[in-house]
């Protein structure tokens, strides 16, 4: 008979997780009185116009990552339920480079942006999907999926070179970073240490509602989607502080760091890179919508620049670093993260020089 403790596990960092959930309720719950200008001291009406602009960009990037985070989790619930390890193991090519390139043109069958990118590589790799597959999908699905490349084309109807140029740049840099990756010699320490632990406790969890499920055939439809409603809903709340977090950062140095600032720095061949990407790190916008932002640089920006902001934007920014540490080990998130800046940084600045 099993236990209890095996099926409601403890981990060891509950009680400080919810002592820091709760001081963070409150210290939310006191930011935004002070924002609402309600009943304040005069001392703090200063500070309150500061957070009502920071409250207004939280929930501009909160609200607009939403929807594909939402997205990212169904599909992520979907490959739990309904694919099979072996069905993943056998459909998923193993050498690396096939792997990898697999990985970056999945997006165009799991249309998610980069918050429901990173649930949805980390179902694929619980079920077998190999390391390069998983990595590339992360980087590439922001960008290479028909809703981006739809937007892209919209925004850069007169320039198709540079639609073209973001997916392809997108897919090589991608393919490189999980290569390079894939070849580390125990890709097992590339995962967070947590990863195994979640999953071997959701797949059991979701075992025993299976075997439950199959002896209730009147209720079958409604058994299953009551599954995919309970996984998306962990997945959600697993990923969505991450996302929370992320989005508070890049508000709040938006609010901190005038746009104007950072603009003003783009003048050369170099210089101008490193603003966009750091401006595209810093705004941390959903690549749906970025395109339309990144036209507004054409006239005074680079054509390389404006093709890192689009290309580095997506794959690395605020809040996709911190849900990455939701899959990935703190030292091949650093991995990934310099590998994809060097190589957009490079290619970006080659693109200046000599086109």
């Amino acid at each position: 008979m099993i236990s209890d403790t095996t099926q409601t596990p403890v981990y060891k960092g509950q009680p400080f997780r919810s002592f820091m959930t709760s001081f963070g309720v409150v210290v939310a719950a006191g930011l935004l009185w002070i924002a609402s200008g309600l009943l304040i001291p005069a001392s703090l009406l200063g500070l309150s116009g500061q957070l009502q602009g920071l409250v207004t960009i939280f929930l501009g990037i909160f609200i607009e990552a939403l929807p594909f985070l939402l997205a990212g989790v169904l599909a992520a619930s979907a490959i739990h339920l309904f694919v099979s390890p072996e069905q993943v193991q056998r459909l998923c090519p193993r050498a690396p480079i096939p792997a990898a390139f697999t990985g970056a043109l999945l997006g165009l069958v799991f249309p998610v942006c980069e918050c429901g990118s990173i649930p949805t590589a980390r179902r694929l790799i619980a079920k077998g999907a190999p390391l390069p597959m998983g990595i590339a999908f992360v980087l590439a699905a922001p960008v290479v999926n028909p809703v981006v490349i739809a937007s892209t084309w919209v925004a850069f109807s007169i320039r198709p070179e540079i639609v073209l140029a973001r997916v392809g740049l997108t897919i090589l840099i991608a393919c490189a970073v999980g290569i390079i990756l894939g070849m580390h010699r125990r890709p097992q320490e590339l995962l967070s240490s947590h990863f195994d632990d979640q999953h071997a406790y959701t797949d059991h969890d979701h075992d025993q509602c299976a075997h439950d499920h199959h002896h209730d055939h009147d209720h079958q439809e409604q058994g299953t989607f009551r599954r995919l409603l309970a996984h998306a809903s962990s997945e959600f709340f697993e990923m969505g502080r991450y996302l929370v977090i992320g989005a508070l950062i890049a508000a709040t140095l938006q609010t901190l760091i005038p746009r104007e600032t950072l603009l003003g720095l783009g003048e050369g061949p170099i210089i101008s890179v490193l603003v966009l990407m750091a401006l595209a790190v810093i705004l941390s916008i959903c690549s749906t919508v970025d395109a339309f932002v990144a036209l507004a640089f054409v006239n005074s920006f680079s054509i390389g620049s404006v093709l890192a902001f689009l290309v580095f934007g997506p794959m690395i920014d605020i809040k996709s670093v911190l849900m990455l540490r939701s899959t990935f080990s703190r030292r091949a998130v650093i991995a990934i993260v310099l590998l994809t800046f060097q190589m957009s940084f490079l290619v970006a600045i080659l693109i200046n020089l000599y086109l």
